[in-house]
């Protein structure tokens, strides 16, 4: 019985989550459009509260179709208590939850993962600070730009 289950809600699971992407995906182009400032400047207005309403609600609908429930104790904290959240160790895709649960902040994150098909543009949405590891000065400019952005006094979003 428990194979027979496998065999309906593996393919169920995989068509649902890969329709919330392709979802979330859409949403993060209509953000990211014709976008000024393209990610030098902070999403403003209708542009930044889509990214935190939407792909939060679907970033969770995901994880519950991939059979996780998250529970949340206690108080997310805002952006003027805290401009920077630290998450670690950040190695799995369990951020996401994080992000999800804090209302999508903005994230620290390789260059190149901004250039991945489908997750590329929804990374894009969240203005992540870009790390380029072929640049010897990118830790010295990630810092920068996180320190800009923690003293933005809400300008931009919080960042992970």
């Amino acid at each position: 019985q428990a194979v027979l289950q496998g065999i309906i809600l593996l393919p169920l699971r995989a068509t649902c989550i890969i329709f919330i992407l392709l979802l979330a995906w859409l949403f993060a182009s209509i953000a990211i459009f014709r976008q000024p400032g393209r990610g030098s400047l902070p999403l403003k207005g209708w542009r930044r509260r889509m990214i935190q309403t939407t792909l939060s609600c679907l970033t969770r609908t995901a994880y519950l179709v991939m059979g996780f429930r998250v529970k949340v104790k206690g108080k997310v904290a805002s952006l003027s208590e805290a401009p920077i959240f630290v998450a670690a160790p950040h190695s799995s895709f369990f951020d996401a939850v994080i992000c999800a649960l804090t209302g999508m902040p903005s994230i620290v994150s390789r260059a190149e993962n901004l250039s991945t098909p489908v997750f590329g543009t929804i990374l894009s949405s969240l203005q992540p600070v870009a790390v380029s590891r072929q640049d010897p000065d990118s830790r010295k400019n990630t810092v920068a730009e996180i320190t800009k952005r923690a003293l933005s006094r809400g300008q931009w979003p919080q960042v992970i």
